[in-house]
């Protein structure tokens, strides 16, 4: 049933406002440092089944579990001392952990999709995190957009696709990192999903490669599937010149007459920022035009460019 949306201001009342809804099972989209969040009581069945209802999502893909502290952690999940060391170094940040759940969690188990492993991350965004304080719980907490859709930077993407689902959204401005959180799961280490913190760091701080991990047939955690963050438009990569009917999204000062540049300067972190926001972009514009295609300029597959490429790849690939 269609409700009316809230816009929550990121003060004292709205904070408060907000964690009165989700104490009562309702969903409110929070800002991250990497895209907004729908937010529900990750201990409440019908809450967190609203998310997967709200978003059309596929029920058997697990959710992140969002936390204000160490702490906090360690009583939902068995943290290791390689977890640790993981996350002393990169919490609060765009980075998610897959550890074992205890037994005595008190999460729903819709959250963690039928595994023994739960998806822990601490946002860093002020706004996410007096959220969780006020609160006072776990707060489980996907993208808040359809499933399978361009994922969202601004409040108003998230109105875009999810108005008159959920109850409010908290609007704390554009998110700062653009794409989702790295996921990485330990003993032994693999990278589940590429995104705000580059893989190269963490392999710095473990000390060996880091394989790639993962089962799109049975996701441990989410961004596995192998169609997602998808435009109404088709989407090709490395595309050096447009075609007629496309729109050209550069990246680099060699892109030329592209219609929309990720960065100019080439740097894959403005183009990690730019990302969804481009994709909705030139969506638009292409629809406008009626363009069947967006066409990515190449982009390198090194710090971020490696999430950025790999969200294009999932964009690109065939729709079901």
């Amino acid at each position: 049933m269609s409700t009316e949306t809230l816009l929550l201001a990121p003060d004292t009342t709205g904070f408060a406002r907000a964690a009165e809804l989700l104490r009562a099972g309702a969903l409110v989209a929070m800002p991250t440092e990497t895209v907004y969040g729908l937010a529900g009581d990750a201990r409440n069945d019908r809450a967190v089944a609203e998310i997967f209802a709200a978003k059309g999502r596929p029920r058997f893909n697990p959710l992140i579990v969002h936390l204000p502290s160490l702490e906090a952690v360690e009583e939902i999940a068995v943290v290791s001392d390689a977890a640790r060391a993981i996350a002393e170094r990169f919490w609060p940040g765009p980075l998610t952990l897959v550890l074992p759940l205890r037994a005595d969690s008190g999460l729903s188990e819709l959250v963690t999709a039928g595994h023994d492993t739960v998806a822990i991350r601490l946002p860093a965004h002020p706004v996410a995190r007096a959220l969780l304080k006020a609160f006072g719980g776990p707060i489980a907490a996907p993208s808040a957009n359809p499933s399978g859709k361009i994922s969202p930077t601004t409040a108003q993407h998230v109105l875009d696709g999810l108005s008159g689902k959920i109850a409010a959204v908290l609007d704390g401005g554009p998110c700062e990192v653009g794409v989702e959180s790295t996921i990485l799961s330990l003993d032994p280490p693999a990278l589940l999903r590429p995104g705000g913190i580059a893989a190269e760091e963490l392999e710095a701080v473990l000390g060996a490669p880091l394989p790639i991990g993962g089962d799109a047939s049975k996701p441990n955690a989410p961004g596995q599937l192998k169609s997602h963050y998808a435009p109404g438009a088709a989407v090709r990569l490395e595309a050096v010149q447009p075609r007629p009917d496309e729109i050209w999204i550069g990246f680099g000062a060699d892109c030329a007459g592209a219609d929309l540049n990720l960065s100019p300067a080439g740097d894959v972190t403005e183009a990690a920022s730019n990302l969804f926001a481009m994709l909705r972009e030139g969506d638009a514009m292409a629809r406008r035009r009626g363009a069947a295609t967006l066409a990515f300029a190449p982009i390198p597959e090194t710090g971020l460019g490696r999430a950025i490429n790999d969200r294009l790849r999932r964009a690109a690939a065939p729709r079901d």
